[in-house]
Parts: structure tokens; C-alpha cells; sequence
């Protein structure tokens, strides 16, 4: 016996009323129909129905059962719907990001707009955020992580490096000058980024580091602002408080518009690795799969 299919037929004799309107509704004959109430029975040790010459009722486990077989059929369904999308060519969903807040609403987010237009049929849920969340217990799709990376059983795909950038604003630099050498930072008031204690690089909010012909040079540093925000960090930077070391993607376009300065152009400063992370039994999902062809067009190392 096809439980499945016994199970719809008895769903179909409780909803019409008949044997012979349940044999129409399924296209098979009313034999087998009784044929299929009988497996069952006989299957659960229970009548489901009580039978007379001109009508039939529901026993009171008949009724729970009908109940019970609509839930199981329902999932049945959903699960042949999931596996539909699963093998269909047209991406469509729900997508859910966790991206760092500064490449996140600096990059990301304006890049959306032409990744909803090429996949109008998936819906994006994003959560700005540099907590490594655990995609599995989190419910995430994908991730744009910072950093290096754990040990882990997740897919990693490099993307281009985090890169900072050494800035004031033109009032602050009328008025102190322009540093010529990391050393003369010492002289002038750095704006730091106050990073979380189990960050790697919670000691360069008074020591910067930066590499250019002679090597490595790091140089203490002192400010009047130390926060955690790097668009606080901006706007400090913007009116005038000091110098400061911004991600470029915040400060590009203040970089290109005059606001900010680039200083000590010759050295390169830190960087940090990124990459884009997902479950290998996902990638399977044409919504995923879209998504990480995009950002690998977009940002690929």
C-alpha cells in the first residue's frame, strides 16, 4: 500500500461525502477507493468510518486521523514545493545576508539595487553586523566576513581586502599642518576606533602601523576621541577634531569631494582580509547561488 496515496483518498471520501464522488475526484474506480480505506484500517487497527446503506460518518479517531492526515499531506506538499525551487532556473526566495556595517552599507546595500532588478523574485533580509553569527543556528544564507578566518566547514570565497586610509579634513590641516613622516603623527591629535576587547586589532587605537620603504613603522599615537563607530570616526575627521585611519569604502566618496585628505599616501597601512561565506549543501538554491556570483562579479580578489 502507498500510505501517501491512501492517505489523500481517505482525505478526498471525508471531504465529498462518498466513496464514488472521491473515486471521481482521484480518477480511480470506487473499488479501489474501498480497497484503500481498508489497507488503512487495517493498517491502524481502527475503523475511520462508520458505514450504512445511505451514508457514511466519521468515527471520533476517523476525525483525528482526517486532521492528522491534512498536516502530514500539507508537509508533504511544501517539501515537493522546496525541492521545486530547489531545481528551478529562476531564482526566487527569501535571502538572508550578515554583512560588516561599514562594507555592508557602504558597498553592499547600494549594489542591492542592481541585484533586485536582475532577481525581482528574491527577497533580501539583511543584518549589518561584525559578529561572526553562526550561519546554521542564526538562519543566515550567507555572510561577508572580515578578518581571518576559523576553522570551519563553510564554503570561503576571497573578496578584496579591506583597505584603510590616513585622513583629515583641510580646516584641520590649515590649521596644524600636514604630516610628512609616521613620526610626526605623534605631534598631532588621532582620532581612534575603539575596537571590542576579543578583536586582533584592539591594540591600534594607540598604536598605528604602517609599511613603506623602511619597513614596518609603528608609531604611538595620542587624541582627544577614541569611539566606536567609524561614522562618528567620519564625522569627527570631517569637522576638523584630527586625523584618523578609515576604511576606504566610508571615506571615498569625502576623499573625492574635498571634505577629507589623504596623508602619508607612500605608506601602506593594514588591511584586512574578506570573504564571503556559506554552507556547501546550500549553494545548491538558484537564490544563493546568485547572490554569490553577483558579489564575486562585484568584489572578487
Amino acid at each position: 500500500m502507498d500510505l501517501f496515496q491512501a492517505m489523500s483518498v481517505y482525505v478526498k471520501v471525508v471531504e465529498t461525502g462518498s466513496m464514488t464522488a472521491a473515486a471521481q475526484e482521484c480518477g480511480i474506480s470506487t473499488t479501489m477507493v474501498g480497497n484503500h480505506l481498508r489497507a488503512l484500517e487495517q493498517r491502524l487497527g481502527v475503523s475511520l468510518l462508520k458505514r450504512t446503506t445511505r451514508k457514511q460518518n466519521l468515527t471520533e479517531f476517523g476525525g483525528q486521523y482526517y486532521q492528522r492526515c491534512l498536516e502530514v499531506l500539507g508537509l508533504v506538499a511544501d517539501s515537493e514545493l522546496l525541492a521545486e525551487q530547489v531545481h528551478s532556473e529562476t531564482p526566487k526566495g527569501s535571502l538572508r545576508i550578515t554583512a560588516p556595517p561599514v562594507f555592508g552599507t557602504e558597498r553592499l546595500v547600494p549594489a542591492l539595487s542592481e541585484f533586485a532588478q536582475r532577481y525581482p523574485l528574491i527577497d533580501l533580509y539583511v543584518v549589518m553586523s561584525n559578529e561572526r553569527m553562526d550561519l546554521v543556528d542564526s538562519g543566515f544564507d550567507v555572510a561577508i566576513r572580515l578578518g581571518e578566518l576559523e576553522s570551519s566547514s563553510l564554503i570561503a570565497r576571497p573578496l578584496q581586502a579591506y583597505t584603510l586610509t590616513l585622513c583629515a579634513s583641510p580646516a584641520y590641516l590649515a590649521r596644524r599642518g600636514a604630516p610628512q613622516t609616521p613620526a610626526d603623527l605623534q605631534q598631532h591629535d588621532c582620532l581612534a576606533f575603539a575596537y571590542p576587547a576579543n578583536d586582533n586589532w584592539r591594540d591600534t587605537d594607540k598604536l598605528w602601523r604602517m609599511t613603506g620603504d623602511e619597513g614596518e613603522v609603528q608609531v604611538p599615537v595620542s587624541g582627544s576621541l577614541t569611539i566606536n563607530s567609524s561614522q562618528g570616526l567620519r564625522q569627527a575627521a570631517i569637522n576638523g577634531m584630527g586625523i584618523t585611519m578609515l576604511a576606504d569604502a566610508l571615506v571615498q566618496p569625502d576623499l573625492d569631494s574635498g571634505k577629507l585628505v589623504a596623508l602619508l599616501t607612500t605608506y601602506k597601512l593594514p588591511s584586512r582580509p574578506m570573504h564571503l561565506m556559506y554552507r556547501q549543501d546550500r549553494y545548491r538554491l538558484p537564490k544563493l547561488r546568485a547572490f554569490v556570483d553577483f558579489v564575486m562579479e562585484k568584489w572578487a580578489r
